[in-house]
């Protein structure tokens, strides 16, 4: 199954085409800022029955009236059949649409971008026939970028590199400082990097973290992430005002039939947050005779 995380590493390229011409610098490859780009169909399946799909693929046209293509794969792990995969995508493009292709790899851990910016030789060891190199970001060569000012200057690079620093130790000042960078942002600008950032972090604890910030940083935003999060937090307070008034009831019934309540059984009571659970201990309170036989079931 396709993970969120591996479709925002994708699909930022497709809200942002003009993002790999930064993303090249990052690499050491000075390819230009683009004239236009267009999202092309990925689905590469002959006639055969046998479907392949790249990730995103772009048409790049320059100013110079070169153009190319930017194949865009989401790697999460090593996978020794992948670099065969994509020699036939750059093969076939290159047949197909008469333009250069171009890989680009985005990885979230260090290991599979290292593996993945391996050269991958074709051929007979002592002479290969093709040599795949693709192009690879990750968290090994992405920037980490904690200064708001830097991320202002390109937040779609931000975003970027903040996906790919996901498992990153410092991920919560990584983003802390992308939603600060946010708050200036048009809407517009703002709701698809607050959902992509949301995807590409997947079911990392980093994860809720970002969905803190858009709660508190981004509260003013109406996307559907930051509509979600106040929806979850008012449905929280309710649960919250019900356990409450359980707990309250709790202790005002035990204190008419007599019975002590201890600090620390008052505390037990008060801290418990499932309304289930606090039910149940309402209704053993009139058959019982110690505030042990409150949470103890008979």
């Amino acid at each position: 199954m396709v993970s969120s995380s591996h479709e925002a590493m994708h699909r930022i390229f497709q809200e942002y085409p003009g993002l790999f011409s930064r993303v090249s610098e990052v690499l050491g490859v000075e390819i230009g800022s683009p004239a236009s780009a267009t999202v092309m169909p990925t689905d590469l399946t002959e006639n055969r029955p046998l479907e392949r799909r790249v990730d995103t693929l772009l048409r790049i046209d320059m100013e110079d009236d070169r153009s190319y293509l930017l194949a865009i794969e989401a790697q999460g792990k090593k996978d020794p059949d992948k670099p065969a995969s994509w020699m036939y995508y750059l093969s076939y493009l290159q047949a197909k649409y008469k333009l250069p292709p171009m890989l680009l790899v985005v990885c979230q851990d260090r290991a599979t971008a290292e593996w993945a910016a391996r050269p991958f030789p074709v051929g007979h060891p002592q002479s290969p026939v093709l040599t795949l190199q693709a192009l690879v970001a990750g968290p090994h060569n992405m920037p980490v970028i904690t200064d708001v000012a830097e991320a202002r200057k390109d937040l779609a690079l931000a975003t970027l590199a903040a996906i790919t620093h996901a498992g990153d130790p410092d991920i919560g000042a990584i983003l802390k400082t992308l939603s600060t960078a946010l708050r200036d942002a048009p809407e517009t600008i703002a709701d698809p990097i607050v959902e992509l950032t949301a995807q590409g972090l997947g079911n990392r604890p980093a994860a809720q973290q970002w969905r803190n910030l858009v709660a508190v940083d981004l509260s003013f935003y109406k996307s559907p992430l930051s509509e979600e999060i106040r929806d979850e937090g008012r449905a929280e307070g309710r649960a919250e005002g019900r356990a409450e008034g359980v707990a309250r009831s709790i202790l005002l019934l035990l204190a008419q039939v007599g019975i002590e309540v201890p600090d620390e059984a008052r505390e037990h009571i008060t801290g418990c947050t499932d309304v289930d659970t606090l039910s149940r201990w309402l209704l053993r309170v009139p058959t019982a005779t110690s505030v042990e036989d409150v949470f103890t079931e008979k």
